[in-house]
């Protein structure tokens, strides 16, 4: 199985090897510790503690795994190759949902950077699908829960 593409701007690509490195050097470190703790105890038949830090060692070697996937796999986005005439990966796009008059803000990125709060969302994600590709003065439409809704392009920034 290939493994597929992961976009990441600079910012993400680094805040990745960040998580990566702090859970390498200073996590598994902690984790090991608590075991060597929990070992301390004695009968590691009946030990929660024992238990917990070994599930805990699972969860982070799982995420450390990922996280070394995905840094594998890393197509950084450049800045300079940006297009402001469409929608690409990394683009700041202003639309105006045309039911509301309300104008929004996105970038968009890859899956692994996406963060709906900081206005970032995925390109795989239903709005970034739909943007991708597009053009200013363009109409979209995007299917949501309660139904589509239309969405005019404004502006396309890098």
């Amino acid at each position: 199985m290939t493994e597929k593409e992961v976009f990441l701007t600079p910012e993400g690509l680094e805040k990745l090897e960040m998580e990566l490195e702090e859970a390498k050097v200073v996590k598994r470190k902690e984790v090991a510790d608590r075991i060597k703790q929990a070992l301390a105890f004695g009968d590691i038949s009946e030990n929660a503690e024992y238990d917990q830090a070994k599930n805990e060692q699972a969860k982070l070697e799982e995420r450390i795994a990922k996280l070394e996937a995905m840094l594998r796999n890393a197509v950084i986005i450049d800045d300079d190759e940006i297009s402001t005439d469409i929608v690409s990966i990394g683009s700041r796009v202003t639309v105006l949902d045309l039911e509301f008059n309300e104008e929004l803000e996105y970038t968009i990125v890859g899956s692994a950077e996406a963060d709906p709060f900081e206005g970032k969302i995925s390109n795989e994600s239903p709005m970034g699908k739909a943007l991708l590709g597009r053009k200013v003065g363009d109409t979209v439409n995007v299917q949501a829960p309660d139904g589509t809704i239309k969405y005019k392009i404004k502006a396309i920034m890098r």
